[in-house]
């Protein structure tokens, strides 16, 4: 059964600015690196590079904290990873999975610079209900539930050097 919470914070889309210093940034994007990427290149899927679980106790407590302030709800980590998009990546719609009602997304724009239309749009029974733009630092929080999905735009060779970073954070309610 879904209570009200749940179906209230399905509703939530927020971005917070500046979340996160550029040296802090800079840094998790090094150690990211460092970590190595996988690359992901099913085309009718998207193309990107990820970094499957990676750790910052200390940085997911912190946004987590801003998530429960903001959803007014005590949240606990499902799952992170780390997307790199360069010119031509992409991640469809499609390739998103269902979440569970409740459950709410951070992502946090590491980015070493912004890239002008790589945005991340958020749909809701297939319509853009929120978008968020390349803005490296900031957080955005958005309420997910069955019905909404993600996708991340296409990255334009036109901006050679374009590189984006984006650590996502999956929070469930806890009780």
């Amino acid at each position: 059964m879904i209570d009200l919470g749940d179906l209230l914070a399905a509703r939530i889309a927020k971005i917070v600015p500046d979340a996160i210093g550029a040296a802090r940034a800079a840094e998790l994007r090094e150690r990211f690196t460092t970590a190595g990427y996988t690359r992901y290149a099913l085309v009718d899927r998207g193309s990107y590079d990820e970094l499957r679980d990676p750790s910052d106790l200390e940085l997911f407590a912190a946004l987590i904290t801003i998530a429960s302030e903001v959803t007014e709800r005590t949240l606990a980590l499902v799952e992170a990873r780390v997307i790199r998009l360069g010119p031509g990546d992409y991640l469809l719609a499609r390739h998103d999975q269902p979440r569970a009602p409740g459950h709410v997304e951070l992502m946090l724009d590491l980015s070493p610079a912004v890239v002008p239309g790589a945005a991340v749009h958020y749909r809701r029974d297939g319509n853009v209900t929120f978008a968020v733009p390349s803005q490296p630092c900031a957080l955005s929080i958005v309420g997910r539930d069955p019905s909404v999905t993600c996708n991340h735009t296409y990255v334009s060779k036109l901006h050679a050097s374009g590189s984006v970073v984006r650590l996502v954070i999956l929070l469930a309610h806890r009780a």
